[in-house]
């Protein structure tokens, strides 16, 4: 098992950056540096060099601190393939399948479009880790900035078939408020009752509430079972279609 050592690094209003680190080799990762001054401190605290520059997408709390990080550690910077021409300084450029490694940890890539057109995620298989950027969230999914509800569902049909006890690292923390849609949308859900509890409680302690498990996630997270009927009943949408449902969820989210 490949040993990946995450970090959550608080950047802007409510982003978090990542520090990712091999054990084995000391290798590390950022990943979506919003900004390049916590990431590079952080690293520097823990003695780490910063040796790979991870985006997900192009949005300018992901990528800002591409350059600056890249002036002080001469890292490549990594990107989606689908959205290079709006990557800061993007030297390597991934697609759907590619494979990436940090150190001994091989990532692979996802194309996850929807909250935009060229969205991806990497899934280091070994280490249980997913960096989901602005698609999947812990109790929610990103907005549909350039891409519709069908492509949205489509990625998160991906992230969720990986295995329950994967590590959801996002680029946001929303929990909080994704928990009050997802109670409006799923009542009666126990089990989210008891996790919107722990996360009231995570967040009153200035605490963060990533990572997620997606084992948890598909029990709680109404985003990722809109072909669930319960959850389509639940909408007043019985026998409509996952991509419908899935649509008016999302809608509901973002009076929120």
């Amino acid at each position: 098992m490949a040993q990946l050592e995450v970090i959550l690094v608080p950047a802007l209003s409510d982003n978090y950056i990542y520090l990712a680190h091999d054990l084995d080799t000391g290798d590390t990762a950022v990943v979506d540096p919003a900004e390049a001054a916590p990431a590079l401190e952080a690293a520097r605290q823990r003695g780490w060099t910063i040796n790979h520059i991870l985006n997900t997408h192009h949005h300018g709390d992901h990528t800002a601190g591409n350059l600056e990080v890249q002036r002080a550690t001469g890292a490549p910077i990594v990107g989606p393939k689908y959205d290079e021409d709006r990557i800061p300084g993007i030297q390597i450029a991934l697609s759907e399948g590619d494979t990436y490694k940090v150190g001994n940890c091989e990532a692979e890539v996802f194309f996850t479009p929807g909250h935009t057109r060229g969205h991806i995620a990497y899934w280091f298989k070994d280490a249980d880790v997913l960096f989901a950027g602005d698609t999947l969230f812990s109790l929610g999914c990103g907005r549909l900035f350039e891409g519709d509800a069908e492509q949205m569902w489509t990625s998160l049909q991906k992230l969720r078939a990986l295995p329950s006890d994967t590590r959801i690292y996002c680029g946001h923390e929303y929990t909080q408020t994704n928990a009050k849609c997802a109670l409006s949308v799923d009542p009666h859900n126990a089990k989210l009752q008891t996790r919107a509890k722990r996360v009231a409680e995570l967040r009153a302690a200035g605490k963060p509430t990533l990572p997620a498990i997606l084992g948890e996630e598909l029990l709680t997270n109404p985003f990722l079972r809109a072909d669930d009927p319960a959850i389509a009943e639940a909408m007043g949408m019985a026998g409509a279609s996952p991509v419908d449902v899935f649509a008016a969820i999302r809608e509901r989210r973002n009076q929120y």
